[in-house]
């Protein structure tokens, strides 16, 4: 039997707990300690650092693992990378992973590769910041090269923001420098997309729904992309342009993108599977469980064979439900009946529990998926739902 272990053991990367389970193969759950799902899905678990690549290897080597995958999570792509290279599995490599995970090599690779992106200075200290300022237009972003969930990164209108903001960035990354880029105020967008042996196996753009903060950042994603019939090809070329310069390959992709006055920009891209139902979203798209073919592609099982047949291109949405409040919950109130378009609506919360009024991605309490013929018979059953849905709080 074949063993996967898989990095993260929370409730985004359990779907790829119980894929691997249907196919037969044996999961090893590698993660810090915790109450986390993944623990109790597994068939072996081992209490790892999933961002030190040294521990990983060493780990996927002790319990001969015959592959290493992650989904909907930064943290243990540059060890994914690490350990696949060293012990010879099939993965990103090491040098992919290690540009895909910090932001400053990204943007120097897209500059090198021709990928159209935002103009950009590394700098470390405030003199350097005050330097770069005078050579980019505003509104700019500073931005931590090495952190996931948009922590450490700020949209700055002025200059006093601008040296604000970085005092604010320099506390939370773990780096000397950090990046000042120009901000593109356009249309974000999204594309999820898998290599395998230097062949593109699917490409897929979506829509995405931001919440709006420091800068915008998504709860929520739809498909088909509203701008495919006259974008959808430039969009696909800014992608795989993106994914030479980095040098990924077998691995899912995940790409942030930017429309601006009919041009796209790429954003980022990195080497594992996007969050926020993305791999719900490709699944329904192409009629196949994604997170399957994450498995195949860390195990070498031919993934590509699920994107050979006909496909519905299924209309979707997801959203996840966030608070507006941050409070004890008291009440989980759900009126939503059964129905065929609702795939999936579930909370991740039970009374009780303490939750954080809405700023980012931890702060998520469930999640709702749809699917439908058109995609604006989603968007109207999005707000019907919503509105039967009410959390009430102790006092």
């Amino acid at each position: 039997m074949k063993k996967l272990m898989i990095l993260g053991a929370s409730y985004s990367q359990l779907p790829l707990y119980e894929a691997a389970e249907r196919l037969g193969i044996k999961t090893i759950a590698a993660s810090t300690p915790g109450d986390w799902p993944g623990f109790q899905a597994a068939d072996e678990s081992t209490y790892t650092d999933i961002s030190d690549p040294g521990a990983v290897m060493e780990a996927a080597r002790k319990f001969q693992a015959d592959g290493i995958t992650t989904c909907c999570l930064d943290t243990g792509v540059r060890a994914m990378g690490y350990a696949c290279e060293k012990l010879g599995l099939k993965g990103l490599s090491e040098k992919s992973a290690d540009i895909s995970s910090n932001k400053f090599k990204m943007k120097e690779a897209f500059m090198a590769g021709g990928v159209r992106c935002a103009r950009h200075i590394c700098i470390r200290n405030r003199e350097e910041l005050a330097e770069a300022l005078e050579k980019l237009d505003f509104p700019v972003v500073i931005k931590a090269v090495d952190l996931m969930g948009s922590r450490g990164i700020f949209r700055c209108d002025t200059s006093e923001q601008a040296f604000s903001f970085y005092e604010k960035t320099m506390e939370a990354t773990g780096k000397n420098y950090c990046l000042v880029e120009e901000f593109i105020e356009g249309e974000p967008f999204g594309c999820e997309a898998m290599m395998s042996e230097g062949r593109l196996l699917y490409c897929l753009p979506n829509n995405i729904d931001a919440f709006q903060s420091y800068v915008p950042t998504p709860v929520g994603h739809s498909v088909p992309w509203k701008k495919q019939d006259s974008l959808g090809e430039e969009a696909k070329r800014q992608v795989k342009l993106a994914i030479c310069a980095v040098g990924l390959d077998n691995c899912a992709v995940n790409c942030d993108l930017i429309e601006k006055d009919g041009k796209v920009y790429v954003i980022e891209i990195t080497g594992r599977a996007g969050a926020t139902c993305l791999p719900e979203t490709v699944g329904l798209y192409y009629g196949i469980n994604y997170y399957e073919a994450i498995v195949r592609l860390a195990l070498d099982m031919e993934p590509e064979k699920l994107f050979t047949k006909p496909y519905p291109g299924s209309a979707s949405l997801s959203k996840i439900l966030t608070s507006d409040r941050s409070g004890t919950v008291k009440a989980i109130r759900n009126e939503n009946a059964p129905a065929e378009d609702i795939i999936d609506l579930s909370f991740n919360i039970q009374p009780g529990d303490y939750v954080n009024q809405y700023r980012n991605g931890r702060d998520r309490i469930g999640q709702i998926i749809l699917a439908g013929k058109e995609l604006h018979d989603c968007e109207e059953r999005l707000d019907e739902i919503l509105s039967k849905i009410n959390i009430e709080f102790t006092v």
